[in-house]
């Protein structure tokens, strides 16, 4: 997995990598029981300090996407446990989306086409289509 951070991005670098590592489990491009490499490693491949790969990996197990292991360091294990809490946050962050989209005149059909895209862009067909 190619993780690119932009360095004049008004995102965090630890968010920016937070991010790109959850879409690259979406992605499939990182399975489950895969190795990240360690928070040095990882570092030093961006260009970045130690405290903010640290930082990314402590909110990718805060939120159920990896394990951290004093041997294995941190591993892909994304937790299904908590359905109703992993919600009840989706729809927090969708509730602004969709309050944006309204403000911008976005229609309910076009947000409908953007969200089945990008299940389609993350293969998420794999997960039925839910009806």
């Amino acid at each position: 997995m190619v993780i690119e951070i932009d360095f004049n991005s008004d995102e965090a670098l630890y968010i920016q990598l937070r991010n790109q590592i959850i879409m690259g489990i979406a992605k499939d491009t990182l399975k489950d029981g895969e190795s990240l490499p360690s928070v040095r490693q990882m570092a030093n491949m961006l260009g970045v300090n130690m405290h903010t790969v640290n930082k990314a990996y402590a909110l990718l197990r805060q939120d159920g996407y990896v394990k951290l292991d004093r041997r294995n360091g941190a591993v892909i294990s994304v937790s299904l446990e908590n359905r109703s809490i992993h919600m009840e946050s989706i729809h927090s962050d969708m509730q602004m989306i969709v309050a944006q989209a309204i403000c911008k005149e976005i229609t309910l059909a076009e947000m409908q086409e953007l969200v089945q895209q990008m299940y389609d862009t993350f293969g998420a067909d794999r997960l039925g289509s839910g009806e």
